[in-house]
């Protein structure tokens, strides 16, 4: 358990056991991620979660309890908020409110003129009202403003925020009468608030703690104890005030829990810091307009969206797959209890029944779709349905750097002869998958994207995994040969088919899980290049050298196509942007997320190719020694090239890592990551002991890294890679251990059920595999009908 914050329990600040013990309570209800108020009260609403508790991520970042909060800028708040009137009543605790609350909309307004008074904002741009009122006492004064609002020919305001308290406990010395016309003056405008809040969002701020000892003496009469008393007296006033239903009026009580941890910064014990009315002005701003914008990263107040008809189609076949699965099965053990062996009466030996049934074709289909469905299930309760809660990210260096020193000690301790000793073998490029894979998951959960040289590094392992593509996809087709279209649609199922299911199950866009059409793109280019006459493969190209210089001339092509389409983003677009292409890498109505995505790693692929091909040009004029234990090249050069592959991989990492303008940084890394790419394949492979040997640890996950990438933004991240998912609240450590060990769990379980469909949906025999591609082509034309006629629906 956590140390209790020294804001909450210290005796210097709160002096009254009562009071101390009540923050105390508070305060473990904060470490255990939940709180009792709203437990009480029906709390499974994600606004009352947002409205009642939460905890700090660090000093400044905080965390409501379920849910995650977004951070709305300018043009989203005016968005929002066109055509609305916000009304502010209260004391000076609600105009600071006020003046948070604007400058979101308008970061330049100034804090001036006199401070009791009315305060007027508006902003005629997007036809946005905000008024704060001066009625710093619960009294006829306050009334007479509300219930001028409650008569039908007003115009009322569609938000109402108020509050107050202190003034009363000032102005009458803290005395017990003061409450008592409190509690009456309370009552006697509840009715009305809670007539306003059948057509308004009405919320009453609850009173924040003071810090004691920096009170002026004419405010020492405010006490927490005084500050409870009247908390307590406008919670069940304003909470009664509906006999038979819940009250609409909404308490605001999480600025409660941001002051206690913050009041001891505020510079007169009585008024908050700017950091903390910020975050309650940044709360109100997410309970009103997260139903209204919908961010990804907001799913505190907001739905859970409706299933769109292709999912309910797809839930449909799912369920189809498990029923007739299930009957397959029943039939199926009924006929082996029928060839059960029987005992031979007069040996007394059992007779066994040689016949074996084999596993259809059938059998493995229902199997695995019933087996996907039951993920997908898990998919969508995880990250649409809002049954689990989500939470935002914070950065901290341990959060990144100790899980990598973890994976890194295991790796090395995992380690096993590879099978064969030649450059980049099936087994380290597995190896170099899986480390890569754990680094960016670890490198994604932290929310290391904020830190700039984390995510240089993390753009070069990115860029790694590409040029893998265009060295191991070029090797292939230079070696084997093999341009038939089997081979390119086993490659392009396994890329593509998890994606496939989780567009339709999720309701997301091709180009969301932008990994997986960045690889089948570059996989259809080294295709196509090598494919198109004249083709040639290292076979003969062994007869004649000539050939070298032609497939050369045809990378060089490549390379210029590249730099045209690279430069071009005009042409880019025009292409991308054709029907039924849009469809596939449009996002949010445009191309340029993928043209930037394209762009950012846009030589590697070629490069990946052209080191395949001097690779084994080299390997078959036997230049290179590949032998165990054997250095790849001479001692002298062998040295030499590993002198200068450290330096280069350091002077790479240096660079990255003193990157200050991100723009720039992206602009040069795809003429240079390769230089780290190269440095690393050196180090790894010209000592004969280093190519000898591989860890099976990392191995493992590089077999299924495809998986892990794409099962990451759903099952393990929370809002599409936004938030993290929690399954088991309260308990961060154990969340992550058991979130991860299922998350693991299912991208092996979806590696084996796609390997078990790619050898069912992809035969070998080519007029079988034209009538699948034939079914398989009406099922994307039917797919992007409906996929037209849904977003038709929507607008």
């Amino acid at each position: 358990m956590e140390e209790v914050p020294p804001s909450f329990c210290d005796t210097e600040t709160f002096k009254d056991f009562g009071v101390r013990t009540f923050y105390k309570v508070k305060a473990l209800e904060q470490i255990l991620g939940r709180n009792l108020w709203v437990d009480r009260h029906k709390g499974n609403d994600s606004c009352e979660y947002l409205l009642s508790s939460g905890r700090f991520l660090g000093e400044k970042v905080w965390q409501p309890h379920s849910c995650m909060m977004h951070k709305y800028k300018i043009s989203e708040a005016k968005n929002c908020l066109v055509d609305k009137h916000i009304a502010f009543i209260g004391d000076s605790r609600i105009r600071q409110l006020f003046y948070s609350f604007v400058k979101i909309i308008n970061p330049q307004f100034k804090e001036e003129g006199n401070k009791h008074e009315n305060i007027p904002f508006e902003d005629k741009t997007a036809s946005v009202k905000v008024d704060f009122l001066w009625h710093p006492e619960v009294n006829g004064s306050m009334k007479q403003c509300i219930k001028v609002w409650t008569e039908d020919s007003i115009a009322k305001p569609h938000v109402i925020v108020a509050g107050a308290a202190t003034w009363s406990i000032k102005i009458h010395n803290g005395s017990s009468e003061a409450l008592s016309q409190y509690k009456m003056n309370i009552t006697s405008i509840a009715p009305l608030l809670e007539k306003l809040a059948k057509t308004s969002d009405v919320y009453w701020v609850l009173q924040d703690p003071v810090y004691e000892d920096l009170l002026s003496e004419n405010r020492k009469m405010i006490t927490n104890e005084k500050i409870d008393a009247y908390n307590e007296a406008a919670v069940s006033i304003l909470n009664s005030s509906t006999r038979n239903s819940k009250s609409n009026v909404k308490m605001f009580s999480v600025s409660k829990l941001i002051a206690q941890e913050t009041i001891m910064e505020s510079l007169d014990g009585l008024h908050l810091p700017e950091s903390s009315r910020e975050t309650s002005a940044m709360i109100l701003m997410n309970v009103y307009c997260n139903k209204i914008l919908k961010p990804v990263d907001g799913s505190c107040c907001q739905p859970r969206p409706p299933l769109t008809l292709i999912q309910k189609l797809a839930a449909c076949f799912f369920t189809s797959c498990i029923i007739g699965y299930l009957i397959f099965y029943i039939i199926h053990r009924n006929a082996h209890r029928k060839n059960k062996p029987c005992t031979d009466l007069e040996s007394g030996e059992e007779k066994k029944n040689i016949i074996n049934t084999p596993v259809s074709s059938l059998e493995i289909l229902l199997q695995s779709f019933c087996k996907l469905g039951l993920i997908m299930a898990y998919f969508y309760m995880c990250d649409r349905a809002n049954l689990f809660m989500k939470e935002n990210k914070f950065y901290t260096h341990s959060s990144f750097f100790i899980p990598i020193i973890y994976i890194l000690v295991l790796g090395v301790f995992y380690n096993e002869n590879t099978k064969e000793t030649k450059v980049l073998n099936r087994e380290q490029t597995d190896e170099w998958k899986g480390w890569m894979q754990l680094v960016i998951l670890i490198y994604h959960i932290s929310g290391a994207s904020t830190f700039l040289p984390v995510y240089m590094h993390i753009r070069v392992l990115v860029a790694a995994y590409l040029f893998q593509t265009g060295y191991g996809h070029f090797s292939y087709f230079w070696i084997k040969g093999d341009f038939g279209i089997h081979r390119v649609c086993q490659v392009l199922f396994r890329l593509n088919f998890l994606v496939v299911v989780l567009c339709i199950v999720m309701d997301r866009p091709y180009q969301f899980y932008y990994f997986v059409p960045l690889v089948t793109v570059w996989f259809m280019v080294i295709y196509v290049t090598l494919a198109l006459w004249p083709q040639i493969i290292q076979k003969k190209a062994n007869g004649n050298c000539f050939w070298h210089f032609g497939l050369l001339l045809k990378l060089g092509f490549l390379l210029l196509f590249i730099c045209f389409l690279a430069y071009s983003q005009g042409a880019f677009e025009k292409i991308f942007s054709l029907w039924p292409l849009s469809k596939c890498f449009e996002l949010k109505g445009n191309v340029y997320e993928w043209w930037f995505r394209w762009r950012l790693d846009r030589y590697v692929v070629f490069h990946g190719m052209l080191f395949a091909f001097i690779y084994l040009a080299l390997q078959k004029r036997q230049i290179l020694s590949e032998g165990k234990g054997e250095p790849l090249f001479s001692n002298k050069i062998s040295n030499f090239l590993l002198f200068i592959s450290v330096v280069s991989f350091l002077t790479y990492s240096i660079w990255a890592s003193s990157c200050k303008n991100k723009a720039e940084c992206n602009e040069l890394h795809p003429s240079v990551s390769v230089v780290q790419i190269l440095a690393f394949i050196l180090i790894r492979n010209i000592p004969g002991y280093a190519r000898s040997v591989y860890s099976s640890f990392f191995a493992w996950f590089g077999k299924i890294s495809l998986e892990l990438f794409i099962c990451q933004y759903h099952i393990w991240l929370a809002a599409d890679t936004r938030g993290i998912l929690v399954l088991i609240p309260g308990n961060p450590m154990l969340n992550i251990i058991v979130s991860t060990f299922i998350f693991v769990c299912v991208a092996h379980e979806i590696s084996q059920i796609t390997n078990d469909l790619a050898q069912i949906i992809i035969p070998k025999d080519n007029s079988s595999l034209l009538k699948r591609l034939a079914c398989i082509a009406a099922f994307f034309c039917g797919l992007l009908i409906l996929s037209s006629i849904q977003d038709k629906s929507k607008h």
